[in-house]
């Protein structure tokens, strides 16, 4: 009987590793990405850059893969914006604080469930037609990220602080 068990436990620990390594086996590699600072764009992308952030300050760009990445600060908020060589931009993602959401967001955020929370950082992403605000709130024992797209509110994850 023990040795029926042995045998039984030692084809599953065979078969497991078998499956472990065809998991193994199966990992895609992504593509490497490369940085490289201090990149001239071209005129296409320089219009539609200056058209889109006409108030940028403090503008650098990098070579992202084929892509421009332009970093830069305007109205307050760090941006990273990427556009391809013909001067389309992919998205816009900025970085602030309460007061650089737009009011009906905010009055939505302070009104209702966490009223009382305080906004302490905000991320606005600007894709093709999206628009969609994450905004970090903390209370006295809790700490959330609230997404807003399109309307809707979504709590998207709550810790609770350490006492």
């Amino acid at each position: 009987m023990k040795k029926q068990i042995i045998a039984v436990l030692l084809l599953v620990c065979i078969g497991t590793g078998k499956l472990l390594a065809q998991e193994i086996d199966s990992v895609t590699t992504l593509p490497s990405i490369s940085v490289a600072s201090g990149m001239v764009v071209s005129k296409a992308v320089d219009k539609a850059f200056k058209k889109a952030f006409p108030q940028a300050k403090n503008l650098k760009w990098y070579d992202l893969n084929k892509l421009c990445l332009a970093r830069f600060i305007e109205n307050d908020m760090k941006h990273q914006a990427v556009f391809t060589q013909n001067g389309s931009m992919n998205y816009d993602i900025s970085y602030g604080y309460e007061q650089h959401l737009p009011m009906d967001i905010r009055d939505r955020l302070k009104g209702g469930v966490y009223e009382d929370y305080k906004i302490t950082q905000v991320v606005n992403i600007k894709e093709l037609q999206r628009n969609v605000w994450i905004a970090t709130l903390e209370s006295l024992n809790h700490l959330v990220m609230v997404r807003v797209k399109d309307n809707d509110l979504e709590e998207m994850e709550k810790y609770d602080k350490s006492k």
